[in-house]
């Protein structure tokens, strides 16, 4: 039996910086195991913005298609579809440093499957964080070119994605997408080559269970953590503004939560960026009820999180295991969320914060008024669940365990344990 020991753990994403929720994800998790003295190599793609890495020099360029002329947009698509260049540069990455286990969380559209195959090749176990729903939809949110709710593609008729124009409305990429949702349903599929599949959301891994019951022979459900999580939480007041932090986007339901918020007597502070960063700058400055402070991150951002009495999530599409509600938990802010995806699972209507549904302004508007009607006893009481639920569910070391738990069972097995023994240094 292979005991616990320090690894090499090749860490796995599209973008080495942070751009959104898989990506902190992604920085947590490499902080943390580092945090426990394993040794952290990371592949990932290169850009100007990226974290400093050792390993950058094996990272990959991915140019923007929509910069490139049409010709050069097909050639483009080539890549997104399979990167020779990842395979290679991966190859390369794992003669050198010799992981003994592989940790994927994005890399569709980027890296691209062909990692999958350089990875199998090597025999190295692969795990996955399913951030989305990329594995079941082609344009991987469950949402089409209207922003509603579609689930059409989970028959495998992947065509549908450009025949809806399901990505920017736009025909050429949309094509691009089902063209990959097939290559991956007929040539590299990856319940045959992940091992272990980290569903952070129950949501989730039904989704992919009612689509394929393989799933559940190698997956595991585990929430999303925080490295932050206050040991007592502050003298917090459900008086004060409410705040929204996050990506600026369509499926975040960002414009319904300033509809609901306008008129009110509530202040809203929207900290953020994204494709509606403008718009959203604009609407605010017609209210003085609204602010909008851009981007904030660090300590700065921690100090408005605990300086709000609710954060709200007012997410428009099966949203996962969110961030902004692990962090809000995290300093014992209570949540109000959109009653869809993974949210009903850690906000607890009246217990943990309040739930109102998806994409109804009036309903938030109600939600908004009970919130503000509860008395300072209860609003401290859920204020201190909120706390607890994240200390039960979200800490370092409860996700430590897990993943190391995942990360044994994988090279206990005797196909993988021959292979690391002619490269790995045991401690």
């Amino acid at each position: 039996m292979l005991k616990s020991f320090i690894m090499r753990i090749l860490q796995i994403n599209n973008t080495h910086y942070i751009k959104g929720g898989a990506d902190r994800v992604y920085f947590n998790t490499i902080n943390l195991l580092k945090s426990k003295g394993h040794n952290i190599i990371c592949f990932s793609s290169k850009d100007d913005s990226n974290e400093h890495s050792p390993y950058a020099n094996y990272f990959i360029s991915i140019k923007n298609a929509r910069k490139l002329s049409f010709i050069k947009k097909i050639i483009s698509s080539l890549r997104y579809l399979y990167n020779k260049r990842a395979f290679r540069n991966l190859e390369f990455l794992i003669k050198e440093t010799k992981p003994d286990i592989a940790h994927i969380h994005l890399f569709y559209g980027g890296l691209t499957t062909s990692i999958l195959k350089v990875l199998k090749k090597y025999k190295i176990p692969i795990v996955i964080t399913v951030h989305d729903y990329r594995l079941l939809c082609p344009a991987n949110a469950y949402l089409n070119s209207s922003n509603q709710i579609c689930e059409k593609c989970n028959n495998g008729f992947y065509m549908q994605c450009a025949i809806n124009r399901c990505l920017e409305h736009n025909f050429f990429y949309s094509l691009i997408l089902s063209i990959e949702a097939y290559i991956r349903k007929y040539f590299i599929k990856p319940l045959h080559y992940i091992d272990h599949f980290i569903f952070v959301s129950k949501f989730s891994m039904g989704k992919h269970l009612a689509v394929d019951k393989n799933y559940g022979l190698k997956s595991s459900h585990i929430y999303n953590f925080s490295p932050s999580i206050t040991e007592n939480i502050g003298n917090y007041s459900k008086d004060n503004y409410l705040l929204y932090f996050g990506r600026l986007s369509n499926e975040k339901g960002i414009f319904t939560l300033l509809e609901a918020v306008k008129t009110t007597s509530y202040s809203l502070i929207i900290v953020g960026t994204g494709p509606l960063s403008k718009d959203v700058e604009l609407f605010c400055k017609n209210y003085k009820n609204l602010s909008y402070l851009g981007y904030r991150k660090g300590t700065e951002l921690e100090s408005i999180i605990k300086g709000a009495s609710y954060v709200i999530v007012p997410s428009e599409w099966y949203e996962n295991n969110p961030m902004t509600v692990i962090e809000a938990f995290s300093f014992g802010i209570p949540v109000i969320g959109a009653n869809i995806g993974g949210i009903p699972e850690i906000v607890q209507d009246g217990f943990t914060g309040f739930l109102f549904k998806s994409r109804d302004i009036n309903d938030l508007t109600a939600t908004l008024v009970k919130a503000k009607n509860i008395s300072h006893n209860d609003y401290f009481l859920m204020s201190k669940n909120a706390h607890n639920f994240a200390l039960s569910n979200f800490s370092s070391n409860y996700h430590y365990k897990k993943l190391m738990d995942i990360y044994l069972k994988l090279l206990n097995n005797e196909r993988y344990y021959n292979n690391q023994q002619s490269y790995s240094s045991f401690r």
